[in-house]
C-alpha cells in the first residue's frame, strides 16, 4: 500500500515564483484512461514546489524548496495534482528524528493527501484522468505533483471536499482499526481517548457513535470542551487542571473498557489502571516525547523511564489486555483498502465528517506546526500547495522557496547544527 521510497514527480509545467498562481492542468496530459501515450514516457523535467525536511531540528529545517526532477510514469502510477494535504503527529516527530519510518533528510514530508488524476501510465484500469482521489503514500505528499501506485489512490465521493479527502486517511484509519480490530468495541462500552480534541479523538468519538450506547470520556483542554462534547463526547475532561484518572473513577468507578493512549510514559500506567477486567489498552503513539521545537533528550528519557512494564503473569491475574497499533507498520494492504472502503461508506452516509481545524498554505507551513505542537487544534490541521496569493496576508513570515539542489548540497556542512544541545523544558 504505503511505499517506503519517497514518491517521485512527474508532470510539465513552468517554473513557479512563490507568490505565483499554479498553472492549470498542463494540456500535454493524455485524456484517457489505460495505457498512457508515448509523450507520456517523455515528459521534460518540471519545476514544483515542495515541503523538504532538511535535517533533524525546530521549524525551520523545514524548507519550501524548488525540486526540478525528470520522471516518467510507470505501468501501474498516476500522477496526481494535489489540492490539499493532512498534517499529522508524525510529521512533528519525523522533524525531531523521532519517527523510525522517514526517510533520512533530506526528504520532501507528508503521508497523506487528495487532488486530481492528471495523467496515467499502463495497466491502470481503475483510475482516469480527471478523478478526484485520495492518496496515502508514506512520504512525499506535499509537494504541488505526485506520482504513485493507482494502488495508494482511493476514489473520493462527490460531496466530499479535497480538504476533507486530506484529513480521512491517517487519523481515521487509526481510530477504526484500533476500535474494530484491536479493541472489537460493542455496543454498552466506554472508551477513553486522550488528546480528543485532534484529529485521531474526533475520528474515534464519530466511529463510537456508530456503535449504539458507547461512552466516550476525552481528555482535552476546557476551552475545546464544548465542542467536542457536541462532536459526541460523553465526559470531557481537562487534563491540564484535573486528574484524568480520579475524574473517571467519579463517573465510572471500575474504569472503562478500552483506553486509547497516544502519550506514552507515565499515562500508560494510569490507562492500564484504569481498565475494566477484559479491557484493553492500545498504545499508538509517545507524545509525551515531543515538547519543544527540537529532540528533548530529557522528556525522551522521562517518557521510557516511566513506560509501563508488565509480565505475562500479571496480564492474567488482572484480565487485563495491551497492545501496540502504528497504522506504518501494518504489512495487509488489502485491510488497509477495505477499511478506507468502509470509511468512505460511512462518510458517504453521513456517519462520519473530518472536522477541518485550519487551513495553511506551503508558504504557512511553520504556523500550521507551531497549532499543531502547542495543541490549539480542534480537528485537523490541512496544508494547501496551491501558492498563496499576494492579495492574502501571511499569518507569519514564510520560508523563502529555495532551489533544492542548493539546500541538499549544504546539508552535510550543517550536519553539526542537528546534534546541538538541548535544554529541557519546564
Amino acid at each position: 500500500m504505503m511505499s517506503g521510497e519517497e514518491a517521485p514527480t512527474l508532470q510539465p509545467e513552468q517554473e513557479k515564483q512563490p507568490d505565483e498562481e499554479p498553472p492549470p492542468a498542463a494540456s500535454e496530459a493524455p485524456q484517457q484512461s489505460g495505457s498512457s501515450s508515448p509523450a507520456a514516457a517523455e515528459e521534460k523535467p518540471l519545476s514544483i514546489r515542495a515541503l523538504v525536511l532538511t535535517g533533524y531540528g525546530g521549524y525551520d529545517k523545514v524548507k519550501l524548496q524548488v525540486k526540478t526532477q525528470k520522471q516518467q510514469l510507470a505501468a501501474g502510477e498516476v500522477l496526481v495534482r494535489v489540492k490539499a494535504c493532512g498534517l499529522n503527529f508524525a510529521e512533528l516527530m519525523g522533524k525531531q528524528g523521532l519517527y523510525e519510518l522517514l526517510p533520512p533528510p533530506p526528504v520532501t514530508l507528508g503521508m497523506e493527501g487528495s487532488g486530481v488524476i492528471e495523467a496515467v501510465g499502463e495497466d491502470v484500469k481503475d483510475r482516469k484522468v480527471g478523478d478526484r482521489v485520495i492518496v496515502l503514500i508514506r512520504s512525499g505528499m506535499y509537494q504541488e505533483v505526485v506520482v504513485v501506485a493507482a494502488d495508494n489512490t482511493f476514489p473520493m465521493p462527490e460531496q466530499m471536499s479535497f480538504e476533507e479527502g486530506a484529513a480521512l486517511p491517517v487519523n481515521y484509519l487509526t481510530a477504526y482499526l484500533m476500535l474494530f480490530e484491536s479493541a472489537n468495541l460493542k455496543p454498552g462500552k466506554s472508551v477513553l481517548v486522550h488528546m480528543a480534541a485532534g484529529g485521531v479523538g474526533v475520528a474515534v468519538t464519530q466511529l463510537c457513535q456508530t456503535v449504539p450506547d458507547v461512552t466516550v470520556f476525552g481528555t482535552a483542554s476546557a476551552s475545546k470542551h464544548e465542542i467536542i462534547s457536541q462532536g459526541g463526547v460523553t465526559h470531557p475532561i481537562d487534563y491540564r487542571t484535573k486528574d484524568y484518572v480520579e475524574e473517571v473513577r467519579k463517573i465510572s468507578p471500575k474504569g472503562v473498557d478500552i483506553v486509547l493512549d497516544p502519550l506514552g510514559g507515565s499515562d500508560t500506567q494510569k490507562g492500564f489502571s484504569l481498565l475494566k477486567p477484559l479491557g484493553m489498552l492500545i498504545v499508538f503513539g509517545a507524545a509525551n516525547c515531543v515538547t519543544g521545537q527540537k529532540k528533548n533528550l530529557l522528556a525522551m528519557a522521562k517518557t521510557w523511564y516511566n513506560q509501563l512494564s508488565l509480565s505475562v503473569l500479571k496480564l492474567m491475574q488482572t484480565n487485563k489486555g495491551v497492545c501496540g497499533f502504528h497504522l506504518g507498520y501494518i504489512p495487509d494492504e488489502q485491510l488497509i483498502t477495505r477499511t478506507m472502503e468502509k470509511l468512505l461508506e460511512l462518510y458517504s452516509q453521513g456517519k462520519i465528517k473530518p472536522r477541518i481545524d485550519s487551513c495553511y498554505h506551503f508558504e504557512e507551513a511553520t504556523d500550521a506546526m507551531k497549532r499543531m505542537h502547542e495543541r490549539q487544534n480542534i480537528g485537523k490541521v490541512i496544508l494547501l500547495p496551491e501558492a498563496k496569493k499576494e492579495e492574502e496576508v501571511p499569518k507569519s513570515n514564510p520560508e523563502p522557496v529555495e532551489n533544492v539542489e542548493k539546500t541538499e548540497a549544504a546539508v552535510d556542512e550543517k550536519k553539526e547544527e542537528t546534534t546541538e544541545e538541548v535544554k529541557a523544558e519546564d
